[in-house]
């Protein structure tokens, strides 16, 4: 994984982590690595992976069980709003990039579905470059 310096490293890691668990890399009731070899996987300080462990059971996505280790929750809903959650926060950066842009929100909307029915040239798009 490759960090960004602008964020804490616990955090991005903690985001890889949302997303595995959304995406079912990490499925729901599953029993995650050890602290040590999650550590070794991201190429992090074990402090650092303990501290991502415990926002994410802090977060109500991690469970430990003393003795047994870590599992991702089994509570389908909690991660289904987590998994909305993400969603809005990637559209709400998509609209915030285009309006950078100079495109409208229908605009942008119209770039996703592919419907740009005057071939990308409508008026709020022209910029000269």
């Amino acid at each position: 994984m490759q960090f960004s310096n602008s964020v804490p490293i616990y955090l991005q890691v903690m985001e890889d982590m949302k997303r595995e668990m959304v995406t079912g890399g990490l499925p729901a009731g599953s029993r995650v690595e050890s602290v040590r070899a999650l550590a070794a996987r991201y190429g992090i300080n074990l402090n650092t992976m303990q501290r991502v462990c415990s926002e994410l059971e802090r977060e109500g996505l991690l469970e430990t069980r003393r003795g047994v280790g870590s599992f991702v929750t089994g509570d389908w809903e909690r991660l289904s709003a987590l998994r909305e959650e993400m969603a809005r926060t990637l559209a709400a950066a998509y609209l915030k990039g285009m309006a950078g842009l100079g495109f409208s929100r229908l605009e942008a909307a119209e770039r996703l579905s592919g419907e740009e029915g005057d071939g990308g040239q409508s008026a709020g798009s022209q910029r000269a470059l």
